[in-house]
């Protein structure tokens, strides 16, 4: 069986970064998750859409986050709960609150792009 991932911040916009994420994910392999609170649709890239992350009727092992700092600070609970192997806080979705609150709850964080650590480039995901 796949991996899953759950892209919190995951856009219908193609040029966001979470838009971008997601089709990565799903392109290597990952059963992929959308989360947006604030998106009404029930897909995005052919990725069944949540509002919130405990809705996903799966374990996921990977959380990438595509929020603002406000925002990834006030999901960590969440993401505490879901006990993913794996969260990757992608570059501006952390400040110094975040990764205090983070270390706290003891979450698995990664600094870093999870697109590229799937081999791959932003880039290759076009508006």
């Amino acid at each position: 069986m796949g991996k899953t991932v759950a892209v919190l911040g995951a856009s219908r916009h193609r040029h966001k970064f979470g838009n971008k994420s997601l089709r990565a994910h799903i392109k290597g392999g990952f059963e992929a998750f959308a989360v947006n609170p604030h998106s009404p649709q029930e897909m995005i890239e052919g990725a069944q859409a949540f509002h919130h992350l405990a809705e996903i009727p799966k374990a996921i092992d990977r959380v990438t986050v595509y929020l603002p700092p406000p925002m990834t600070l006030a999901a960590l609970e969440d993401i505490a709960k879901a006990t993913p192997k794996e969260v990757w806080l992608n570059p501006g979705t952390y400040d110094s609150s975040v990764l205090a609150r983070a270390e706290k709850l003891g979450l698995p964080i990664i600094r870093g792009c999870s697109i590229v650590d799937l081999g791959m480039s932003p880039s290759q995901f076009p508006d």
